[in-house]
């Protein structure tokens, strides 16, 4: 069988924590060579300088150079596709998707309207409830009395309930309202990753000073978590696969399992369908107490978590490579109820960057 063209495809946020399963992903086709390059604003510790074929330094994405510096490598480059890997690079690369494409360069992204609503955990939950997708119970509260009044309203104290705000990255901004807690205990013998405060710590943190932040106060839901990776092609949904997160750390699954929930794939199809995402596009679902699945959150980009769906038969980063290039994507066959746990591994590097075998 022939080989098909040689692509060169760029990352961004070369050193995130999923970058190097994301990468592993591109080094597993077999049917074309790849180059895989990247970039990232962090460029001396970052992972991918050890994993790439090259990687460049780039601004922040909220530096006004931003996109010209990215667009400067790729074109010099000659990229065929970007795959934004940071949240925050999402809205500039959607504002300038013309501009790559100008430059015959395709970036795997959403557009700006439905970036802004899958983005926005409020926004998102908003639009689910409006179109008969599960969500947790939920208010959108931009001060302490309206914070203490949704409280009340999802039915604190004798409930358990969370807040976090609208536009966050992992757990940043999360916390579990629970009164009770064994503060000492966790002081002493838990690590300072602790997601547990009580209501009247939340207050008095409140009323230190600074302005109230806009927060979404929602009902817990105590039943398993599950991330979906999904693939759409410009509003069209091609494939869909959940994972249970079994233990999870700092917000990063660390086991996890592909599987065949019908309800959930049926939940994310209908979102990226109904807002007319594209690309790799992530979701976030938890089952309340009746063990119904609600939508917690979106992740509108490739996940680094992506590469359990690799080893269980789908190359997702791949398809949307492919389909980024307008290439037929072939469905594959899943290993589902595969399991994924991860481990700590070193990369060494010389002093000019350069990886080192070990």
């Amino acid at each position: 069988m022939n080989k098909m063209k040689e692509i060169k495809v760029f990352i961004t946020g070369a050193g995130a924590p999923g970058a190097p399963g994301i990468i592993k992903s591109l080094r597993k086709v077999t049917e074309r060579t790849i180059s895989v390059i990247g970039g990232d604003a962090s460029l001396k510790n970052s992972v991918g300088a050890g994993l790439l074929d090259k990687v460049f330094q780039i601004p922040f994405a909220e530096a006004p150079d931003f996109i010209d510096r990215v667009l400067e490598i790729c074109t010099v480059e000659k990229v065929d596709v970007v795959i934004p890997l940071v949240t925050r690079e999402l809205p500039v690369f959607a504002k300038n998707k013309d501009l790559f494409n100008s430059k015959g360069i395709c970036v795997s992204v959403s557009d700006p309207g439905p970036l802004e609503i899958a983005n926005n955990k409020y926004l998102l939950m908003k639009f689910c409830r409006e179109h008969n997708i599960p969500v947790p119970d939920f208010h959108l509260v931009k001060s302490l009395p309206e914070f203490r009044e949704a409280a009340a309203l999802l039915g604190y104290p004798v409930k358990k309930i969370c807040f976090k705000p609208p536009v966050s990255n992992g757990l940043r901004g999360f916390r579990i309202i629970e009164d009770g807690q064994d503060r000492l205990h966790a002081l002493i013998n838990e690590k300072p990753n602790n997601i547990y405060i009580s209501f009247d710590e939340f207050v008095s943190v409140c009323e230190g000073g600074g302005s109230f932040p806009e927060l979404i106060v929602m009902e817990y839901l105590p039943g398993e978590e599950y991330s979906v990776d999904v693939l759409v092609d410009n509003g069209k949904y091609i494939s869909a696969i959940p994972r249970s997160r079994d233990h999870i750390k700092m917000g990063i699954s660390f086991v996890g399992t592909v599987v065949d929930d019908r309800e959930i794939i049926d939940y994310s199809k209908r979102i990226v369908e109904g807002l007319k995402l594209n690309g790799n596009i992530g979701f976030q679902f938890k089952r309340d107490i009746n063990g119904i699945p609600k939508v917690i959150e979106s992740n509108p980009r490739v996940q680094g978590t992506i590469v359990l769906c690799t080893a269980a038969g789908e190359n997702m980063v791949y398809e949307a490579v492919k389909a980024c290039l307008g290439e037929k994507i072939e469905k594959p066959d899943i290993v589902w109820g595969l399991k994924m746990i991860r481990y700590w591994e070193e990369l060494f590097l010389d002093k000019n960057g350069n990886k080192v075998d070990f």
